[in-house]
């Protein structure tokens, strides 16, 4: 009788720390396949395709009138003022600063910056500091990662602990 009870209670408990430790092993994993030309896989050299993503911070088609100062680079941070949020968004270097994230992403979609940001985090962060939200003229990609985080870590909590209550709901029924 007791073990019948014991049972009971701890399968739901069992399902749903399976279900938990499944959810967070995927977490974040994408699938990693190559790009396939007629059915074969294509073997790129890392480094030089990185070598190529980098060539578009350099090229002088795409940065050719925003000031070097305010200039996207491989660090990943916009040195971009409050006081010159209206000349970086209604100028040039936004419309420049938005042809380099494309030809990153045209070589290297996984693409990371020197401070882990990804090609959508700096796009994020433009997009934010242009408009005329709350985060005008902060062009801090740091911060804006940081908070990322954080929001997705209080989602994952909150669904942990949805998954606890459910299987404590179901212990406690008889």
């Amino acid at each position: 009788m007791a073990i019948s009870v014991i049972i009971r209670v701890l399968w739901p408990l069992a399902v749903a720390l399976t279900f938990v430790s499944v959810l967070y092993a995927n977490l974040g994993m994408a699938a990693e396949q190559g790009p396939q030309t007629g059915g074969t896989h294509e073997e790129y050299d890392p480094p030089q395709i990185v070598a190529k993503a980098l060539l578009c911070f350099n090229n002088k088609y795409i940065y050719s009138s925003c000031e070097e100062s305010y200039r996207l680079n491989e660090s990943g941070n916009l040195d971009v003022g409050p006081e010159h949020t209206d000349e970086y968004c209604t100028g040039a270097c936004l419309t420049e600063t938005n042809l380099v994230l494309s030809c990153i992403d045209n070589i290297f979609t996984n693409f990371l910056f020197y401070n882990k940001a990804t090609i959508q985090d700096i796009r994020d962060t433009v997009k934010a500091a242009c408009g005329n939200g709350p985060e005008r003229g902060n062009f801090n990609v740091a911060e804006h990662i940081q908070a990322e985080a954080s929001n997705a870590q209080k989602a994952i909590n909150q669904i942990v602990f949805g998954l606890g209550l459910m299987v404590l709901w179901r212990g406690l029924l008889p």
